[in-house]
């Protein structure tokens, strides 16, 4: 009788570890119940077990990020708890960014997704009790995560999708089609002119470097430290 081979037994965070990696290697929209099944080694209906359909699994891998993002702000809280509010924040934002930066497919999904992932709330109710520790009050602290808007979790919104067809945030896609209307739009295409992304800024979207992102969080920051007075 031959040896066994060992298999680890299925499970639901073991499953989402796998759609990461897929989503993380070959992006989004490769990601099918049928293809996940198959980097598994399972039949696909063993995945309706731990995640029910597509939009489940879309929400579990939410779930997921939301998860690293609470990790990675953790490490970083414990090893700083003795500095100011503006500071915390700051750190907090660029630890979200970090795992923005590593699933560039993240920012969309989270901006997709009807029911709000596992962990969103403790996560601001994170934000919320630095500020109230850094001195401002709750109704000051509220406007703050209106201001900080998907900052928070390390990614700039985009306005609206570049490309005409499919949505697509490819920067050359995006750098074409202000080309095309180059004429009619003198002053966008002087500002991205002058706007010229360096190739070593990690950039999450057509328009969301490093150098962008951190200039709006330390705007917004600056503007809270002067209200709070």
């Amino acid at each position: 009788m031959g040896e066994k081979t060992f298999r680890e037994p299925l499970s639901r965070e073991r499953v989402l570890a796998a759609a990461v990696a897929l989503a993380d290697a070959e992006g989004i929209k490769a990601l099918t119940m049928r293809r996940l099944a198959a980097d598994l080694g399972i039949e696909a209906m063993s995945l309706y077990y731990h995640l029910p359909g597509k939009e489940g699994l879309l929400d579990g891998l939410a779930d997921a990020v939301v998860g690293e993002i609470d990790a990675a702000v953790s490490r970083i809280e414990t090893a700083g708890a003795d500095q100011d509010w503006r500071t915390r924040l700051r750190q907090r934002f660029l630890a979200a960014r970090e795992v923005m930066l590593r699933h560039p497919w993240a920012p969309g999904l989270l901006g997709t997704r009807t029911t709000i992932p596992a962990g969103v709330y403790a996560y601001y109710d994170g934000i919320v009790a630095t500020l109230i520790s850094g001195g401002f009050s709750y109704r000051l602290a509220h406007r703050a995560l209106h201001a900080f808007g998907s900052l928070a979790l390390g990614f700039a919104s985009e306005v609206f999708s570049p490309a005409s067809a499919g949505g697509s945030m490819d920067v050359e896609v995006a750098e074409a089609e202000f080309a095309a209307m180059a004429e009619t739009l003198p002053h966008l295409m002087a500002m991205a002119a002058a706007e010229t992304h360096d190739v070593a800024d990690p950039a999450l979207g057509w328009c969301d470097s490093q150098v962008e992102f951190e200039f709006t969080l330390d705007l917004l920051l600056d503007g809270l430290e002067r209200i709070r007075g």
